[in-house]
């Protein structure tokens, strides 16, 4: 896992309940414990020599026979790399690479490990509930995280999936289920602070790199997607630090340039409506958001924002509407929007 951008400014007076609303989700029930029992023992840790000495650590998943997904960054440059599991350590005899997405596989002999089931990060609705499986901080045992899907972003031919499964130092390449069970994304990369983005990347990225022969070194010949100039990056990416800081300007900037190029995108929609609505320009705002919602009907932020803009606006039926759908999504959702609406100015 790596962690990007700069730390979480508060903003003032009443954007303060505008912004904080957004970072603040229900927790997700806890997965079934005789499904996840069987998940870890298809779940290793991962080891790697730096090249002044270190060790490294993250996290790896078995997806074939003798093949292990992980991420490329929790191997580059290495020295030596090999994966533990139940008191035994084992080295790979290959590896294949997509720097540029941070997709990696070890492959292995004889490696003695049930691989899980594969689905499809583009399967995942919002707010549905996952779980990864991973090593944070490096424990003797794999640790279960709970969580649902926030945001979901189409990007190279797969699903970037945004969700509230929270990890630190040593969860890089932890596989993400769905609550079936089957692996969706890795866990890759956040934003700093607090009120975190975490990112997984998909697993058809994996698929796709299962069918690759071609050998590679822990050299890396691309920069991640997550990595490059901050203008390189994914609009997704980009809206993270000027919404968190409150920079309203330049959210609405970038937002409108994500539509330029991604004119059905809810999300940028989302981030022009919270740009819109911090600059107190309501009405476009409110616009915003509905055609938010219109083209991603789940997505509880959006409908969070049109209920905090129908009060400040004094729009009673517009305020009882967003609270209706979000009771429907989310009881517990719905259950802390009446707690801050009573708090907000």
């Amino acid at each position: 896992m790596r962690t990007l951008f700069n730390g979480f400014i508060a903003p003032c007076d009443y954007l303060v309940a505008l912004t904080l609303i957004f970072f603040t989700h229900p927790a997700a029930a806890e997965p079934d414990r005789e499904l996840v029992y069987k998940l870890k023992a298809s779940v290793v840790k991962v080891h790697v020599m730096t090249q002044t000495g270190g060790h490294g650590v993250g996290t790896g998943v078995v997806v074939a026979k003798d093949m292990i997904a992980t991420n490329c960054h929790v191997l580059a440059n290495s020295n030596g790399i090999s994966v533990s599991k139940f008191g035994e350590s084992i080295s790979p005899v290959g590896l294949v690479a997509d720097w540029a997405h941070d997709t990696c596989i070890l492959k292995f002999q004889y490696l003695e490990l049930a691989p899980v089931k594969l689905a499809s990060a583009a399967s995942l609705h919002y707010g549905d509930e996952v779980f990864s499986i991973g090593f944070p901080g490096g424990p003797p045992k794999p640790q279960t995280i709970a969580g649902k899907v926030r945001a979901l972003y189409p990007f190279d031919g797969g699903t970037i999936v945004r969700s509230d499964a929270a990890f630190i130092m040593g969860s890089s390449g932890s596989p993400t289920f769905n609550q079936a069970g089957e692996l969706v994304s890795l866990s890759t990369f956040k934003s700093p602070g607090k009120h975190a983005y975490f990112y997984s990347i998909p697993v058809e990225w994996v698929q796709a790199l299962m069918l690759e022969d071609k050998t590679s070194t822990p050299v890396p010949d691309a920069t991640p997607f997550w990595d490059l100039p901050l203008v390189e990056r994914p609009f997704w990416m980009q809206v993270v630090q000027p919404y968190q800081t409150s920079d309203w300007p330049e959210l609405e900037a970038i937002a409108r340039g994500w539509l330029n190029q991604q004119p059905k995108s809810a999300e940028a929609y989302f981030y022009l409506a919270s740009a819109l609505h911090g600059q107190g320009q309501l009405a476009a705002a409110q616009q915003a958001y509905q055609q938010c919602v219109t083209l991603q009907p789940a997505h509880i932020d959006a409908w969070t924002g049109l209920a905090i803009l129908a009060q400040q606006n004094k729009q009673p039926t517009l305020l009882a509407n967003a609270e209706d759908h979000i009771r429907q999504l989310d009881t517990q959702a719905y259950a802390d929007l009446q707690q801050r609406l009573q708090q907000a100015p």
